[in-house]
């Protein structure tokens, strides 16, 4: 089992088994490059979550190892979503992990050091690793996420190294699910879905593009679709 995979398998089996998660979907994601399928949608439910949603694409001849892992609090939760995404691109590693933020930062100080600040001497641990480079994605697309986002490529030892990162963050994102936050005054049903809609958007992140060039436009649209709603 590859790296990326491997780290993405331990960290799918402390949420399923911190939330005793039930799969309700798993479909396979096919391309015309492959007589076998490249990939796999599957939709994780249960606990005080509102799912997980895992991609995975594998394309060897494309030289593409690729895992991502998308846990979604409620609609009405104050509480950041979790995502990783690990993936292994021929010549290098590269990893994204964050704690999507359900609020205005700049205007909920409390919320702020509370779900957050516990995260800045992870973040600097992780940037000081040796074999780590900022990933190139743009303002735009960074004004989505948080500051805490670690986005980087990274040698393999780098890769290596940022399990334990990985690990304290999904930590803290589990306490925070179990304890809650501190409250907010904010439409948070409604500012979740238009960020997810740009957060999740082809115009926004061009990875959207080549997904739609490997799988078709029906099968990414699918795979974009559980990640919006």
């Amino acid at each position: 089992m590859s790296l990326p995979a491997a780290l993405s398998e331990r960290t799918l089996d402390t949420l399923i088994s911190s939330f005793e998660l039930r799969e309700s979907e798993d479909l396979a994601l096919t391309s015309p490059i492959s007589p076998d399928p490249v990939g796999r949608l599957r939709v994780l439910r249960g606990g005080p979550i509102d799912k997980v949603v895992t991609v995975d694409l594998v394309v060897p001849q494309l030289g593409l190892d690729s895992h991502m892992i998308f846990a979604f609090t409620e609609s009405d939760s104050a509480v950041p979503h979790f995502t990783l995404d690990s993936v292994h691109g021929g010549e290098y590693f590269a990893m994204h992990l964050d704690l999507i933020p359900r609020v205005d930062l700049a205007v909920n100080l409390e919320y702020l050091d509370e779900v957050f600040a516990p995260l800045s001497p992870l973040l600097d641990q992780a940037w000081d690793i040796d074999g780590m480079s900022q990933a190139a994605i743009g303002p735009r697309q960074r004004a989505m996420m948080s500051p805490w986002m670690v986005v980087c490529r990274a040698s393999e030892d780098a890769f290596r190294a940022l399990d334990g990162t990985v690990e304290r963050y999904l930590d803290h994102w589990l306490s925070l699910v179990h304890k809650g936050v501190p409250d907010v005054v904010a439409e948070l049903a409604a500012r979740d879905l238009a960020n997810r809609a740009n957060l999740f958007s082809p115009e926004v992140d061009p990875v959207w593009a080549r997904v739609s060039a490997l799988l078709g436009a029906e099968q990414a649209e699918r795979v974009r679709g559980e990640l919006v709603s």
